[in-house]
């Protein structure tokens, strides 16, 4: 799970809503499946898991035939031959367990295969382009990617697995047993007011009967717990995020006194869960008094069913036994649905939500198609250029007042603009990240730019790994590690290159912007395009990174959006954005998502200047 998620700022309107069928979902996943490279690995585990199951079948089709010949010893009291059969059964039995185990291993493992190769298709999907940025801006489906990823893509394959695998089994011990049922009813003699006569296959006809009206009311029954475990999962996420977010902002909460204000926030988001999980209980309880009911019955039916045959002296206690037991077979085979009803409710939920998030992933491309977008390109000029440009957001649209710019090779240039004529959303555009207005913007072809966002990204690890992110460290020399904190006044960091650690939390606001300077002074690129960074610092620390601009860098060609003061005295030029009333806004984008509530994201451009 990351470590941190963007806080809601103001929620969007409601997602659209997509009925995607089962067979789109199927098609969609079958498709990612040929795809995936662990393709062969899981098609060899599950040819194993079946010939595991047809072993098994063929065994316990040899169990079913030992019930006549033990019960009729019991019958006839004969001593040797009930030990003879005993004898027979242990070796019966333990070719079963071997058999058994072996499946079980091969289950596991093919689960372990499946989420292993369904989590790295969705992570792949996410982290394609830019995709991961526009689902995050991209309504409800984009909140709680992780869970999606993590949580749901483990339970999804969980599932997937031991239903598949029941359904073949059933289906092989059905097909092997509905032979030897109907075989053993074509004895069977019913005498009625002197009258004889048969019916052909009369337990097998029974047991469908018996197992198709115990599915078709269970579905009737069962069927509204697919939505109501849909939402649970959505409101167990909005729980799980609600407590990620205090605790990631604890200080804040604490020295605000916020406690009993988001303690009410983290009851109401588990009130909503609990009143979900009611529903459910109350869903599950009734569901419950038909598969227990059919479950009692069950018992003592086979035996019912074959009772007149047994007493009007047409069968023997053995026969009876072997009939009892091969009923049981097809009965259990039939009723796999009436028994799996909450797991396959439980699964198909699952599979909507991951089919929607993958479908959402796959989309996002197109998102806005018949948007006007901003003419993108790399070009083989030495600079930037800039025409004509206008970025539309929901909140309105932001131009560029100077028409024509081309920013040359080594030129340091301003960019500023009144607090909330988009910035950020600007500064977004040239990285190529918001794509939806007007205009050109051309960026060098061959030229490696290096962008230095408001909030600077610190992975896990050790300090000298979040330095050189995401080069890597063998890209240094240790000597430049400890100059560049040096020169951005962290000394004390140099003792902790190799110390792990979660560097945003333990470092100040300020300190993580002096880290970010002290990365760009490591990194020493020709090409930087800042995101007001310099604003976020005071005194000697915003001198010192001035410094590592003017000094460091002091070829480099450097793009800085933010406030007019102290940063223009290290420019050249500068350029204004403004807002344009009469502008085009962009209408908020929407991706198909389940029919479930999500928390409301953060609306999409918006940003705080």
């Amino acid at each position: 799970m990351p470590d941190k998620k963007p806080e809601p700022e103001k929620a969007s309107p409601p997602p659209q809503q997509a009925d995607y069928s089962l067979r789109e979902q199927m098609a969609m996943m079958t498709r990612a499946f040929m795809a995936s490279p662990l393709r062969n690995t899981i098609f060899w585990l599950s040819g194993g898991m079946f010939t595991m199951i047809l072993a098994n079948a063929g065994g316990q089709i040899i169990l079913n035939r030992w019930y006549r010949p033990f019960y009729d010893a019991i019958e006839r009291r004969d001593v040797p031959d009930f030990f003879h059969q005993l004898v027979i059964f242990f070796l019966i039995a333990g070719g079963l367990l071997v058999l058994g185990v072996f499946q079980t291993w091969l289950s596991q493992m093919l689960k372990l295969r499946l989420r292993e190769g369904l989590t790295l298709d969705l992570i792949g999907e996410w982290l394609k382009g830019r995709r991961a940025f526009r689902l995050a801006n991209a309504g409800a489906i984009g909140v709680n990617p992780d869970q999606r990823m993590h949580e749901d893509s483990g339970h999804l394959t969980d599932l997937s697995t031991s239903l598949a695998i029941g359904l073949v089994q059933s289906t092989v011990l059905l097909v092997s047993f509905v032979g030897v049922l109907w075989s053993l009813s074509s004895g069977f003699t019913f005498h009625v007011s002197g009258h004889s006569f048969q019916i052909p296959g009369y337990m097998v006809w029974a047991a469908i009967i018996y197992a198709a009206s115990a599915s078709w009311l269970s579905w009737l029954v069962g069927r509204p717990l697919i939505g109501l475990t849909g939402e649970r999962y959505a409101r167990e996420a909005d729980l799980r995020y609600s407590l990620v977010r205090v605790n990631e902002h604890v200080d804040a909460v604490t020295l605000a006194g916020g406690q009993a204000d988001e303690q009410r926030r983290l009851e109401r988001d588990l009130g909503t869960l609990v009143g979900v999980l009611r529903r459910l209980v109350t869903a599950n309880v009734r569901l419950d008094w038909v598969t227990d009911a059919y479950g009692w019955v069950t018992i003592v039916a086979p035996i019912i069913i074959a009772a007149p045959v047994y007493f009007a002296g047409d069968m023997s206690f053995g026969g009876l036994m072997m009939a009892v037991g091969a009923f049981n077979h097809v009965h259990s085979s039939l009723r796999w649905f009436v028994a799996n009803i909450n797991t396959i409710t439980d699964w198909r939920a699952t599979l909507l939500r991951i089919a929607a998030f993958r479908f959402a992933l796959t989309r996002t491309d197109e998102l806005h198609a018949v948007e006007k977008q901003i003419d993108f390109q790399h070009t083989s000029g030495d600079g930037i250029t800039l025409r004509d440009v206008e970025i539309a957001s929901p909140s309105g649209c932001t131009r560029l007042k100077e028409k024509r710019v081309t920013i040359a090779t080594g030129k340091k240039v301003l960019v500023t603009g009144d607090p909330g004529t988009g910035k950020t959303l600007f500064f977004r555009a040239l990285a190529g990240l918001w794509p939806w207005g007007s205009g050109h913007i051309g960026m060098p072809e061959n030229e490696a730019i290096t962008f230095v966002p408001r909030t600077p990204y610190f992975p896990p690890g050790a300090l000298r790994q979040a330095m050189s992110y995401p080069l890597g460290e063998d890209s240094f020399e240790e000597s430049e590690f400890a100059g560049a904190l040096k020169r951005a006044g962290l000394e004390r960091l140099v003792a902790s290159l190799d110390r792990n650690s979660r560097w945003e939390r333990e470092l100040s606001d300020e300190e993580q912007h002096q880290l970010a300077f002290a990365r760009l002074d490591l990194h020493r690129p020709d090409w930087v395009i800042i995101d007001e960074a310099l604003d976020m610092l005071e005194g000697d620390a915003r001198k010192r990174a001035a410094a590592v601009l003017t000094k460091r860098l002091k070829d480099a060609t450097i793009l800085y959006i933010g406030r007019a003061g102290f940063a223009d005295k290290i420019f050249s030029r500068t350029l204004h954005l403004e807002k344009d009333p009469g502008g085009r806004s962009l209408k908020p984008m929407h991706v198909p998502s389940p029919p479930e509530k999500e928390k409301p994201p953060a609306e999409a451009g918006q940003e705080t200047n």
